[in-house]
């Protein structure tokens, strides 16, 4: 390949974890079990949409929530079974850049999401007459929409400025995916712009809606104390304690991963929480929401029985 010339590289090379195959064979039964698992998101979707109860703001974000977790898997395992079974362990460049796009993009969106469902939690409790005028269908919308847009918005950017600079036949990714920081490494030309662009993007969609998030919670929670009924503060606490869970497994490996000081090589610890914040969480999402929410259960018995009845007949 020709020194300094990007347009040379046409394959990437996934090394991530080679040295462990054995974890790496472990790896592979838990990303098809994940698949298996996955399909509650798809469940989740199905329910919120036949059971006029979820018909809420509350499970219309945990719509968008599943929705998103679906999309991300489906970018992210099939490539990962492929890469762990295979010899080579080669992408193409336009599929590492697809790749990219899509889970750097969705990524982004669920950090804008997160915060809106927060916010969507804080106005259902502190201010709960208001709650039907306030979270109407189209500012719920509006919402959903913008937190897509601005997370495909930064994935664009980010992944465009990337894959335009020279890589100087440099095409072995020292990671299990095509994640953004370990193809910088690659890049064999100044990164400053890029490095400034994503502290700007990683405090925008990371820290800034992480502090509206506890500052959401702050209020919340002083709420739920002043609630007279103590079944009435279960429910609320609840309520509040899925979406927190689903913050804190999200945020905790994104911060881990775009927020620490940088180093040449990647370690494996930095493949692991990248598993996690890619296929983990979004395992963990539909089981934590449903098993934890009665409303979810009573839809899913609901919804069975009915069309069990319907079979029979």
């Amino acid at each position: 390949m020709a020194i300094g010339n990007h347009s040379a590289v046409t394959k990437f090379f996934l090394v991530g974890l080679s040295q462990y195959p054995e974890l790496q064979l472990s790896l592979s039964v838990l990303c098809l079990i994940m698949l298996i698992i996955l399909l509650g998101n798809s469940l989740l979707i199905i329910i919120s949409i036949l059971d006029s109860h979820l018909h809420t703001p509350m499970y219309f974000f945990f719509g968008n929530l599943s929705f998103l977790d679906i999309c991300y898997t489906s970018s992210s395992i099939p490539q990962m079974l492929i890469t762990f079974r295979s010899e080579r362990k080669s992408i193409s460049f336009i599929g590492c850049a697809l790749q990219m796009v899509v889970s750097l993009g969705l990524g982004s969106t669920e950090c804008v999401l997160l915060t809106v469902m927060a916010y969507n939690r804080y106005v259902a409790i502190c201010n709960p007459l208001r709650y039907p005028i306030v979270m109407n269908r189209i500012l719920r919308v509006h919402m959903a929409s913008w937190s897509w847009i601005i997370g495909c918005l930064n994935s664009l950017v980010q992944t465009s400025l990337t894959m335009v600079l020279p890589f100087c036949g440099n095409n072995v990714i020292d990671h299990i995916t095509c994640e953004i920081l370990a193809l910088l490494k690659l890049i064999c030309s100044d990164i400053t712009i890029n490095v400034l662009i994503m502290t700007v993007a990683s405090t925008v969609l990371l820290m800034i809606p992480l502090l509206l998030i506890f500052i959401s919670y702050v209020f919340i929670l002083s709420s739920i104390l002043r609630i007279n009924s103590a079944e009435g503060r279960k429910k609320a606490f609840l309520t509040c304690s899925a979406h927190l869970t689903v913050v804190i497994l999200f945020y905790g490996s994104a911060l881990f991963m775009y927020m620490k000081p940088k180093s040449k090589d990647t370690k494996t610890s930095d493949e692991i929480i990248g598993l996690s914040y890619g296929v983990v969480t979004p395992m963990l999402n539909p089981i934590i929401y449903s098993l934890r929410n009665k409303e979810v259960k009573e839809a899913v018995m609901k919804v069975l029985s009915r069309y069990l009845h319907l079979w029979k007949i």
